[in-house]
């Protein structure tokens, strides 16, 4: 069987300096798969920096666009977002190696690596398409920032608390006025981890003004004890104080009153690639996981 790749692009990010030392070992690990492989690593530049592995050249993100194939991150999701949202333009496809506190995206653990890796580096593995949202906060008609996401753009008040005033609209038409704690664009890939409070939908599943445009869902989202509290006697700029625009939880955005974000489906994808059906079979832990999700009641986290 032919690989499907030939340059391997690899990403790592340390959490903190305690665990520089076991990060650089799992990269050298990986280093060696690839190559065991018959394949070229290429350690991203900015990883090479912060694991400490001069020994290696490290290429920038311009050139690793160019010449790999496949990228491995290695981390947690925080990390595979935004490695997700850097690629999605060139269409790299992920492999994400699990070393951080999440690993809903990033699905291979450390124990199974050497195997499940070599696997799917010989091209067995199963293919998932994710979808992207392009963001936008407007200023007076003017663009004061833009971005992308995975999972999605969130309107929110800041540490200051209290609630905001928004208006959601749709292709253009106005869905609903509505005063809460924030609103969530959110992409397929993150509806099926939502619990939404005053759920709204439109036959053309889409967007939010604090924001108009077409692609996501809008989320109004309150807090249980929400009924509780004073909702009267602020003005617009007391509502929006300390409000924010954030994509992913990573890149944040200041809001004013008036200020306007818009989210539209990206035409580009993000190419996960996963352990195949029978590795994940094989493996006790996520038969284990498998079993616990099957008995969780709907609607549980």
């Amino acid at each position: 069987m032919t690989a499907p790749f030939r340059n391997v692009a690899i990403f790592a990010k340390p959490r903190t300096e305690g665990n520089r030392p076991a990060l650089q070992q799992v990269l050298l690990h990986i280093v060696r798969l690839v190559e065991q492989a018959g394949l070229t690593p290429m350690i991203e530049a900015a990883t090479r920096e912060a694991v400490e592995l001069r020994e290696f050249e490290g290429y920038a993100l311009a050139t690793l666009a160019q010449k790999a194939n496949v990228a491995i991150v290695l981390g947690g999701d925080g990390t595979m977002l935004g490695i997700a949202r850097e690629l999605s333009a060139y269409r790299i496809p992920l492999i994400g190696i699990n070393f951080g506190r999440l690993g809903f995206i990033t699905d291979i653990g450390l124990d199974d690596m050497p195997d499940v890796l070599s696997e799917m580096l010989a091209g067995r593995f199963e293919t998932e398409h994710r979808t992207l949202l392009e963001g936008e906060v407007l200023r007076n008609g003017v663009s004061m920032h833009r971005g992308r996401a995975f999972n999605d753009v969130v309107v929110s008040h800041g540490t200051a608390g209290g609630i905001l005033g928004f208006t959601v609209r749709v292709d253009g038409a106005t869905m609903y006025n509505q005063r809460a704690d924030g609103v969530i664009l959110a992409t397929p890939n993150r509806l099926d981890r939502l619990r939404p409070v005053g759920q709204r939908t439109h036959p053309s599943p889409v967007a939010g003004r604090a924001g108009a445009g077409a692609g996501c869902t809008a989320y109004a989202v309150e807090p249980a004890d929400h009924a509780a509290r004073q909702r009267g006697g602020r003005n617009r700029a007391d509502e929006m104080r300390d409000a924010s625009a954030h994509f992913d939880m990573q890149v944040f955005s200041p809001l004013r009153s008036g200020d306007v974000v818009r989210a539209h489906l990206s035409a580009d994808r993000v190419t996960l690639l996963h352990p195949g059906r029978l590795q994940l079979l094989r493996d006790p832990a996520a038969q284990a996981a498998l079993e616990r999700i099957v008995r969780e009641p709907y609607g549980r986290a």
